[in-house]
């Protein structure tokens, strides 16, 4: 089987399940070595082993680390893991899937007779959302360009939503995240072209991981979905890692700064 990252070192943030797994899954069966970083509670560790199992049968490195990566001092103990694995080599693709935030509405909503009203997004909720899916990747490139780590030829990837172009009662907050990750796309597109080193969004179509599950109005959106699209069946993780792994392969850092739509032209049918 052709190996066309063999040798080479894939960092991916949110590694344990979704898009981030079956991206992990891809990279190693096309030679990568993987650097996971998750975090999940200790009743989830035989699913991540099982991952680890996995990777290492492809015959590359798999660590999978349970650490908070959009934190500050988390992501330091993970760039000092990384620079020790990976600094000779620098890494190839850099993969942004971290979908942790808060589903609230921003307003009560309008209604008459008593009772206590539900529970609004919060400042913190606010900050935390955004800071988690949009702002760390910004931290996490600034570190891997200081370190070096991010040789020409690179690939950075975040996963964006196929939510962004509509509203739902609870996700407000989580549509803020990624369009301001959107913005922080294009930016770092124009701040790494000098290095060539490209950035993308992928923008899933609905996928029924477990951070979309949790959304109170998933079972609507995803009959939506279903119901208008082309293919007939809605897109899977192993959808989306394909994706990668094809656009990560090309040397060119031509192809940035995009908003990439990996859906089976979901979007586009009414």
């Amino acid at each position: 089987m052709d190996k066309p990252f063999a040798g080479s070192w894939s960092l991916i943030l949110g590694a344990s399940s979704g898009m981030g797994r079956a991206t992990a899954l891809a990279l190693a069966a096309a030679g990568s070595n993987i650097i996971g970083v998750h975090l999940d509670r200790a009743q989830r560790q035989p699913e991540v082993d099982e991952l680890a199992r996995k990777i290492e049968e492809y015959g590359v490195a798999g660590h999978l680390l349970n650490e908070n990566a959009a934190s500050d001092p988390g992501r330091a103990r993970l760039l000092a893991t990384v620079r020790e694995l990976a600094g000779g080599t620098g890494i190839r693709v850099l993969l942004h899937s971290l979908a942790f935030g808060a589903l609230a509405p921003f307003l009560p909503p309008v209604r008459g007779g008593g009772g206590e009203p539900p529970a609004v997004a919060t400042r913190a909720q606010l900050e935390m959302t955004l800071s988690v899916m949009a702002h760390s990747l910004v931290y996490w490139v600034q570190d891997l360009v200081r370190e070096e780590l991010l040789p020409p030829g690179a690939k950075v990837f975040a996963m964006t939503s196929a939510t962004t172009r509509r509203v739902s009662p609870t996700y407000g907050l989580v549509l803020a995240a990624k369009r301001a990750l959107e913005s922080h796309i294009r930016q770092l597109a124009v701040d790494l072209a000098p290095r060539g080193v490209s950035v993308n969004a992928i923008r899933a179509g609905v996928t029924l991981t477990d951070s979309f599950l949790r959304i109170p109005e998933s079972d609507d959106l995803q009959q939506r979905a279903l119901a208008r699209h082309p293919h007939g069946r809605l897109t899977t993780p192993e959808d989306v890692a394909e994706a990668i792994l094809l656009l990560a392969q090309a040397r060119s850092s031509w192809l940035t700064g995009n908003i990439i739509g990996v859906d089976g032209g979901e979007d586009f049918t009414m």
